[in-house]
């Protein structure tokens, strides 16, 4: 997954989010939901949303290629590139197909859990 930068003190849209156990829910409500709906028609039951993060609200997994995508949140992908002077994700959109079912059902149990590592190794 890519991420946005790693800080000591929270800047909105452009800060990773931080290392802990935190709860998956499906979020079906906003824009993205409605974006989401129409492209992935017959996956789609909502947005998988990190929550209990402190600090960060709205926060999902979802698609996209570079950094400018992210906007806080992670992005799935099969692979990576360094291009331009960043790191970008390949193939989001089969990673998300793939993963989205397995996060939903992830999703749907009460109490689940999701740990979250930022050990980036480059």
């Amino acid at each position: 997954m890519l991420e946005d930068k790693i800080r000591e003190v929270k800047i909105p849209s452009q800060t990773a989010i931080p290392t802990g156990v935190f709860g998956l829910k499906l979020n079906t409500h906003g824009a993205k939901n409605v974006d989401y709906k129409r492209v992935f028609t017959k996956l789609h039951e909502g947005m998988i949303e990190i929550v209990g993060l402190p600090n960060f609200n709205f926060v999902y997994i979802h698609v996209g290629n570079t950094i400018k995508d992210t906007a806080g949140c992670p992005l799935c992908g099969f692979g990576f590139q360094f291009l331009d002077g960043n790191y970008q994700v390949t193939q989001s959109i089969a990673a998300y197909k793939m993963i989205y079912p397995k996060l939903v059902a992830l999703a749907k149990i009460e109490n689940n859990k999701l740990t979250i590592e930022n050990n980036f190794q480059f």
